[in-house]
Formats: C-alpha cells, sequence, structure tokens
C-alpha cells in the first residue's frame, strides 16, 4: 500500500504544495493587540482552516492532469467555506464589539473578516504554484516558487497605515467654560468640574491634517475615526467606565479645512507612544476612497 502510494508521479508534488501551503497559513497567522484570533482555541480553527486551503490547491493542477474534473469542482465548494469563514468572524467580532468601552466599529470588523478569507485563498494559491512548480521544473523548482510565493503572502499580510496619508501634530487639550478643544477644534460640551479635572491631567490631543484630497475624504468616514480610537484604547488602555460619556474619546473633523481633532484619555499617558499608535492604524479597505482618480478630477486638473 505504502509503496503503491510512493508510486504515484504526484505523491512528491502533493505533499510539497501541502507543506508550504500550511507554512503560508502559520506565518500569516498572529494574535497581536487585537487579541483575535484567540490563542489557542481560535488558532485552531484558521490552521485547521488552512490545511484544507492546502490540500484543495495542491490537489487542482494534478486533478486537471489525471483528468478527474469532478475533484476540481471541490474548489468553488472551498470558496463557498471561506465565504462562511468571513460571515463568522463577522458574527463572532460584532457580539464582542458590544461590551467594548470602545467598540472597533463595523468597516474595523469588516476588514477583519475579510483578511481570514483572503488569507486562505493566498494559502491556496502558495500550495497551487509549489505542486504545479515540482510537477513541471522538478524539486528544486517547486521550492523556489513556494518560498517566493510565501514571501509575496508575508508582503501582502499588512495593508497601509495612517502615517501615509496624515501628518499627525501633537495639540493642546483646553477647557475653555464648558466647551473641550483639541487645539482650535471643537470637541465637545464637559459640564462636570470632575471630568474636566480628569481631561486636564489625562486628556491627550493629536491633530490629523490629510496629505491631499484622497486623504481628506478618507479619514472624514466614522469608521477610519473609530478605529483610531479602538486602537489607542487597546494599546494604551482608556481613562473611563461605562456610563461616562464625559470620559468618552472623540474624533472631530474641522469642515472647512478636513482636518481632524482627536481627543484621548489613556491609562498610559506617553505622547509620544500614543503618537505612534495612531501612526499605525491600518486604512480600512472598506473606507478608503480615492475622489482624485475619477475622470472628473483629471479633467478639472
Amino acid at each position: 500500500m505504502f509503496k503503491q502510494l510512493l508510486a504515484n508521479e504526484y505523491v512528491f508534488p502533493l505533499m510539497l504544495g501541502f507543506v508550504f501551503g500550511i507554512l503560508c497559513r502559520v506565518s500569516l497567522l498572529r494574535t497581536d493587540y487585537r487579541q483575535y484570533p484567540t490563542y489557542p482555541h481560535g488558532k485552531i480553527i484558521h490552521v485547521s482552516l488552512g490545511v484544507i486551503a492546502s490540500a484543495l490547491g495542491a490537489l487542482a493542477i494534478p486533478a486537471l492532469l489525471k483528468e478527474n474534473y469532478t475533484a476540481v469542482t471541490f474548489l468553488t465548494l472551498a470558496a463557498q467555506q471561506f465565504r462562511d469563514v468571513r460571515n463568522m468572524e463577522r458574527t463572532t467580532l460584532s457580539e464582542i464589539d458590544k461590551q467594548e468601552l470602545v467598540p472597533r466599529g463595523g468597516p474595523y470588523i469588516e476588514g477583519i473578516a475579510m483578511v481570514f478569507e483572503g488569507r486562505n485563498y493566498l494559502v491556496m494559491f502558495t500550495s497551487l504554484v509549489t505542486t504545479t512548480a515540482m510537477i513541471f521544473f522538478n524539486w528544486w523548482g517547486g521550492i523556489i516558487v513556494g518560498l517566493i510565493a510565501l514571501a509575496l503572502a508575508v508582503k501582502l499580510k499588512s495593508g497601509k497605515t495612517l502615517e501615509l496619508i496624515v501628518d499627525i501634530v501633537p495639540a493642546p487639550v483646553r477647557v475653555v467654560g464648558k466647551d473641550l478643544y483639541v487645539g482650535d477644534i471643537y470637541i465637545m460640551n464637559v459640564g462636570l468640574e470632575e471630568s474636566q479635572k480628569i481631561i486636564r491631567e489625562q486628556g491627550v490631543g493629536y491633530i490629523l491634517v490629510p496629505k491631499d484630497a484622497n486623504a481628506k475624504v478618507t479619514i472624514a468616514h466614522p469608521g477610519q475615526r473609530q478605529a483610531i480610537l479602538h486602537d489607542v484604547a487597546t494599546q494604551l488602555g482608556v481613562f473611563t467606565d461605562s456610563g461616562e460619556p464625559s470620559l468618552t474619546p472623540l474624533v472631530k473633523r474641522d469642515l472647512s479645512t478636513g482636518r481632524l481633532g482627536v481627543f484621548l484619555l489613556p491609562q498610559v499617558k506617553d505622547p509620544e507612544r500614543t503618537k505612534a499608535v495612531i501612526a499605525a492604524v491600518p486604512i480600512l479597505e472598506s473606507v478608503f476612497r480615492m475622489p482624485q482618480k475619477t475622470k472628473t478630477a483629471k479633467q478639472e486638473v
């Protein structure tokens, strides 16, 4: 039985593609400051799905070469399964978000769910090209192509961050009467003297200046603003509790210039570290806008 298995010409290409696919999924899986996926159960789920994706990707080309077209139809079933993964992540994170002091927001959740679906396709691609390269170019070709695919997958793991589209300028947090300002941008009304005292002691402010028209529209989206607040609260804590609306971190927009005033109440009051966290906030794919790429904008130029 074992000798018959080894005699099959596609056994080693399948094994190599399968291994590189699993390596791809493991390299893309990590639990960072967002604490998701959870360890170990969340990781077990995603590694298991990665194993399935790797097996399907490795089987595709050998099935075609063997003229076993029925086996290829399993790829369509896999696509449906991975869409279900996206729905599962969306549902799970939405339930978790209801209990957050500073929630992620719908666009952030949708972006995370999209990433988990897309990474399974990257695993399928890695195992597919690795198996194909070994079939046509021997084992060394499979290893070279597999390493290239791994490097490409790791490069695609992280998207763009906020520092690419805005300048982050520290600004003083001022309480004038009952009005709270970050620099010259009005944030909200704070009536309680106790809250005003906490804001003066713990408050940190920044103004985000968009670098172009695309950035101005992108950072205006409420989902992108919520992502800033959530990431800072997750990494540096937040000096508030439920039922404290006057101690809520907020982002307000200057309508005339498109700048954002960011008011934060981190537990760890470290302005430089806070600035670094804001700079590393991901640009959400679902809110990214490029009005300058339209035909109308080009005609105006």
